[in-house]
């Protein structure tokens, strides 16, 4: 009987589809991973036949080289949960002629977990039309990884490089966890945010190493519930909330917890940036940022509430940005400039905590506070002194 029981057993698995029934293999929907081909509708098509699968599906993209134009993998899908299997790299065309505003888009599903593999962006031949540093109305690049309208998203082990723009971006995405992702781009390219957020909740980043040219992570408007952890930045710009109070209508930024990162050669460390002459109110508020190590950051501790990146600024009226309940705790390392911590606000931040902040100035000299309508209250060590 049992002999007879495995020969079925045998018999069922050699009859089953390559990869099992809900495993859709790029490769047999026309995809070549060659670096020549442009792989861009067989991708496509594999996303059409996983997303409406019921059950539990994967798609996956076999080790090679995909060289592929703009793609969007939308929902809803019939799948209760969908993995996208990234064994191979996806390198992204170089015409900005064929893009929009991102290159990958995932957007509208639920249950989606993406992972492994590496997204190249090829942005250093972009990065000379990018014009956002120095202009106002400049023309917007192509991000690499737009994750849009997502619920219940995991992305794991996944690798970025040379975006055109930012790497990553989470917008109106709720309950994402990321981890063991691996960033980077030159230090000197523009915009190249690693992760940037908006009108998003629930959002879990840990055990990742960003190295780029821009905010390793950015908090943009209408965020709530954000906790990061366990992330080496550097180099870059550091951890950034922000830039708020820009535009109309923006959202309150919420419940941010930053702890357990190391900079390293970074701009800033973590840093709150608000615009003036902002055209509607909002509030950043209850932030804590502990346990964090500062290895030769320029600004180790910065609110900024006079924030523009241009030439020319007015500087008419204060932010319409709120600022309270801020934690500062347990910061220790070096600063490469003598003012490591700038609290400079608008209208007088409320609630402001500094405790067991010890830095010091890397080579001769000491390191100083400057305040600005920041009145803070201060336990534990001080280093440098607290503002007067």
């Amino acid at each position: 009987m049992e002999a007879r029981l495995a020969l079925v057993v045998v018999a069922l698995l050699a009859s089953a589809p390559a990869g099992g029934a809900n495993v859709f293999n790029a490769k047999n929907y026309g995809a070549k991973g060659n670096g020549v081909v442009d792989d861009t509708k067989p991708l496509m098509a594999t996303w059409k036949a996983a997303c409406g699968t019921a059950g539990a599906v994967t798609m996956v993209v076999p080790a090679g080289i995909y060289h592929i134009g703009p793609v969007q993998f939308h929902g809803p899908c019939k799948a209760s949960t969908l993995t996208f299997q990234l064994q191979g790299t996806l390198k992204a065309a170089t015409d900005l002629k064929r893009f929009g505003n991102d290159w990958i888009e995932f957007g509208w599903v639920n249950g989606l977990t993406v992972t492994g593999g590496t997204i190249d962006g090829q942005g250093a031949a972009s990065w000379p039309f990018n014009k956002c540093p120095v202009r106002k109305d400049c023309k917007v690049l192509p991000t690499s990884v737009l994750f849009v309208n997502n619920q219940n998203t995991v992305v794991k082990d996944l690798t970025s490089v040379n975006p055109k723009f930012f790497h990553i971006a989470l917008l109106s995405t709720k309950n994402i966890k990321m981890s063991g992702l691996k960033i980077s781009a030159p230090s000197n390219s523009p915009n190249t945010d690693g992760i940037h957020i908006e009108r998003s909740a629930g959002v879990y980043i840990m055990d990742t190493h960003i190295a780029t040219g821009d905010d390793c992570i950015s908090v943009g408007q209408g965020n709530d519930n954000v906790d990061v952890a366990r992330v080496q930045c550097g180099p870059g710009h550091g951890m950034s909330v922000g830039s708020l109070g820009r535009y109309a209508g923006e959202g309150d930024v919420t419940r941010v917890h930053i702890r357990d990162m190391t900079f390293t050669g970074t701009m800033n460390g973590v840093r709150i940036k608000t615009w003036e002459n902002s055209p509607t109110k909002s509030n950043a508020a209850h932030m804590i940022f502990e346990n964090l190590i500062m290895n030769d950051v320029q600004n180790p501790i910065i609110i900024d509430q006079k924030y523009c990146p241009y030439y020319n600024c007015e500087h008419k009226y204060v932010s319409g940005v709120t600022i309270k309940d801020i934690q500062f705790k347990n910061i220790k390392g070096t600063a490469t400039t003598p003012v490591a911590v700038l609290l400079r606000c608008g209208v007088p931040c409320q609630g402001l905590v500094l405790q067991d902040v010890n830095l010091k100035l890397k080579g001769q000299g000491t390191v100083s506070a400057k305040c600005e309508n920041a009145k803070a209250k201060y336990v534990g060590v001080q280093l440098p002194k607290p503002c007067p």
